[in-house]
């Protein structure tokens, strides 16, 4: 069955209007920035307000949270990774289609993989400075008080072409505690909007790549609702919108990763879920048509594609109900006799020989790349890569550079074959050979965002 979804704001058309909007920052991770946004965005949405969430940096399960608590796809921003044009058009696009834009940082405001201030730091501060929107800063206050207000003028100091419109007080533990940290706040020369008081039993659950997905909870929408009357309740939502600016950057339309093929198959459910929008909405405003199957659902893909894609996620929770999907396994194997197929972290390792759940248990999987994986001893790896192709492929000819980003706690028990990639890291550190390709199949624990 063809997917014709509502996309997320893609990279090919030009608005007439621009949406104001703002970025949720904290100065570190922890602080409450996600239960802020997905308040505002279910408070603000239940208002009838079209708000367009955004995520800063390459995380892909926030944006999951995102769509729940607005009804809107959300996407992703990411300095470092985007070419600019790309990351610009989103923003007009997500402006034409919008109200009022929410755009959660990534770890500390200024956080990046490069020295603060550079025009691709990758850190939410650059997406701010290029976008202008203005800053609301979340404050976790537990064990200070007026020192809250050193905190905050020392971030709205910190980078000139960063504005701190306002500041949201968390884990307020008594009015006495938020009038002294308000105060401290005011004499920084800056405006509370809101002051949260602690709430233990307001908090999403967990996995090793952090949040579980939007899609594991069964609950979520009554959540959401709580985290809605729980921010309603304690911000002022007209002060907060009143922050918000329209965007500065130039108008774009970038180009974003040229389709691989006219109709893909793309692996879709719960196991495979991790495949940025703005690459979706890139392939379908190139004409191409996105064909979804689940292998959860022992589907295959459609054998009139002409390439199939299996994206990350969570496969080795699964792995026992994918190793005996048959028509899901036999599928991919005669479609990969024939047509192109291309695996991502999760996609990759399904692609290979057999994964090796937490517990230790061995199991076979689809056996077309030479590649074990376990999570018996897990090692995380973590960050951004830019990928040069060693040979033609789906992915662009050989020489074209990507970039992307890695994160699993999957280690390589063996690994044979002809190497996809020569990588590097963030920071242009060698890496080494990544990923693995024999005859039409490739993969790698490499997420594409765009090209280099």
């Amino acid at each position: 069955m063809t997917d014709t979804g509502t996309s997320a704001p893609g990279v090919s058309s030009r608005a007439l209007n621009r949406a104001p909007g703002l970025v949720v920052a904290a100065p570190r991770s922890g602080s409450g920035k996600t239960t802020v946004v997905l308040g505002l965005l279910r408070a603000l949405s239940r208002s009838g307000l079209m708000v367009q969430p955004m995520k800063c940096g390459p995380d892909y399960i926030d944006p999951g949270f995102h769509a729940a608590a607005s009804g809107r796809t959300g996407c992703n921003l990411d300095g470092w990774a985007m070419r600019p044009a790309l990351l610009d058009g989103i923003v007009e696009e997500a402006s034409a289609a919008s109200d009022l834009i929410v755009c959660e940082a990534l770890m500390g405001l200024f956080d990046g993989v490069a020295v603060a201030g550079a025009t691709d730091d990758g850190s939410s501060a650059g997406i701010a400075a290029r976008t202008g929107w203005p800053v609301l800063l979340v404050l976790d206050i537990s064990g200070q008080s007026q020192s809250a207000g050193a905190v905050a003028a020392g971030f709205a100091a910190f980078r000139r072409d960063v504005h701190v419109g306002g500041v949201i007080l968390n884990k307020v533990a008594s009015e006495r505690h938020r009038m002294l940290a308000e105060q401290g706040v005011a004499a920084a020369g800056l405006t509370v909007v809101g002051a949260l008081p602690r709430r233990a039993d307001l908090v999403l659950p967990e996995r090793h790549l952090g949040l579980v997905q939007a899609e594991e909870i069964g609950e979520l929408d009554i959540m959401l609702d709580k985290l809605a009357d729980f921010v309603a309740e304690h911000c002022d939502l007209e002060a907060v919108c009143a922050l918000a600016r329209p965007a500065t950057a130039a108008a774009a339309s970038g180009v974003g990763i040229l389709p691989p093929g006219q109709r893909i198959a793309v692996a879709r459910d719960a196991a495979f879920s991790f495949l940025y929008p703005h690459l979706l909405s890139a392939w379908r405003s190139a004409g191409a048509e996105i064909v979804p199957f689940s292998p959860l659902a022992d589907e295959g893909p459609d054998l009139a594609a002409d390439v199939a894609w299996l994206p990350g996620g969570y496969p080795e929770l699964h792995a026992g109900k994918l190793a005996g999907n048959a028509a899901f396994l036999n599928g991919l194997r005669a479609f990969a006799q024939r047509r192109p197929v291309h695996g991502e972290c999760g996609g990759f390792m399904t692609l290979g020989t057999s994964i090796v759940d937490a517990g230790g248990t061995s199991h076979a999987m689809v056996g077309l790349l030479e590649l074990e994986t376990s999570f018996a001893a897990r090692r995380m790896s973590l960050g951004y890569r830019r990928a040069v192709l060693l040979e033609d492929g789906l992915l662009g000819r050989k020489g074209a550079s990507l970039r992307g980003h890695e994160f699993h706690y999957a280690t390589i028990v063996r690994a044979a074959g002809e190497p996809l990639f020569e990588g590097s890291d963030g920071s242009g550190a060698p890496l080494g050979p990544l990923g693995l390709r024999s005859g039409l199949v490739s993969g790698s624990f490499f997420h594409v965002i765009d090209a280099g």
